[in-house]
């Protein structure tokens, strides 16, 4: 039997991180009508993560459950993926190891899809909670590290703006995930060969284009930890690369296919624009200003990702041709 509502945890060596989160779900208020439960999908981690989901399943007296699985296929989007096929539940709520809900987060989920049918997912408000402050020219770039605050009045994102929540704090209805969502999808989340990521505003459009509704829910808080090497160099161009090299499946996931030739030369004329612009306002100082940088990464990086995108299509395509052909018989 199914339950109200399913809290997934998505964690990759997140042995360190996932005591403060579950200590904060098991910590919920105004839950006490509510059949829910906790899920930590293990993302093929290398440290004691299992060891210590075990030691609180030792101990969880609490009337929902604490379950664990783990996920061997490498990237964000396979993990997601996994927890909805291991819940039943019609509501379910993604954390990532980093995030910490609120004591009423569960709650106030559950109470605004009970006030907004329409909506298939929707989105919390996101604080920042910093190891190090980050220094003031570097706020540009926050919203990017899923950071939402956009005010203390519930919204329905645009479909026509192209702007969707992240995946922390998402709240996704079932019946919208599974006639929305394919198994296998173009963008499956960073690994340790790619930073390629967009895997949730893959989900998103595709949920939004089935006809749901995408909100922004404030009263659902929750703060993410963000360490200081995460706003350092070395994290954030590759960060940036990957953004910009999936934004050709983000793009066009709203383009009929035989528009989708003009959409291309359309979107790769604005983003010549933008590196130009760029340049000409930059120029040689570019690589001494992080943010510039950044900005310059994603511009070149989006005006190259169709090529790329169909150049990982067109490559996969072949590994399984070559793989079919091995496993037919020899005449």
């Amino acid at each position: 039997m199914g339950s109200d509502f399913a809290v997934i945890i998505c964690t990759y060596n997140g042995a360190d991180r996932l005591p403060e989160v579950l200590d904060r779900l098991r910590s919920q208020t105004g839950t006490e009508s509510l059949r829910w439960e906790v899920l930590v999908v293990d993302n093929n981690s290398r440290d004691r993560t299992a060891e210590v989901v075990q030691q609180y399943q030792k101990t969880w007296q609490h009337p929902f459950p604490l379950r664990y699985c783990l996920e061997l296929q490498q990237g964000a989007g396979f993990a997601r993926k996994r927890g909805i096929r291991e819940t039943r539940s019609e509501l379910v709520g993604f954390l990532d190891d980093d995030n910490l809900p609120e004591l009423d987060w569960v709650a106030k989920a559950f109470a605004f899809a009970q006030a907004n049918p329409q909506a298939g997912a929707y989105g919390s408000q996101i604080h920042g909670q910093f190891e190090n402050e980050p220094a003031p020219e570097l706020r540009p770039l926050l919203p990017f590290l899923a950071i939402v605050e956009r005010g203390s009045k519930p919204l329905r994102y645009d479909s026509l703006k192209r702007v969707l929540p992240p995946s922390a704090g998402l709240v996704v209805r079932r019946q919208a995930w599974m006639g929305s969502v394919p198994d296998r999808c173009l963008l499956e989340g960073r690994t340790h060969q790619s930073m390629l990521t967009g895997e949730d505003t893959e989900v998103l459009a595709r949920i939004q284009r089935n006809g749901w509704e995408i909100w922004y829910n404030p009263s659902m808080e929750l703060h993410h930890k963000i360490p200081s090497w995460r706003l350092e160099r070395d994290y954030l161009i590759p960060f940036f690369k990957g953004i910009g090299l999936s934004r050709y499946v983000t793009r066009m996931l709203g383009v009929q296919p035989w528009l989708r030739p003009l959409a291309i030369v359309g979107y790769m004329a604005n983003d010549l624009r933008k590196i130009v612009c760029h340049y000409l306002r930059y120029g040689p100082g570019l690589q001494s200003n992080l943010v510039a940088e950044c900005e310059m990464t994603l511009f070149v990086s989006s005006l190259i990702s169709p090529w790329f995108i169909l150049g990982r299509q067109w490559q996969d395509m072949m590994q399984q041709w070559q793989e079919t052909t091995r496993k037919l018989p020899e005449s």
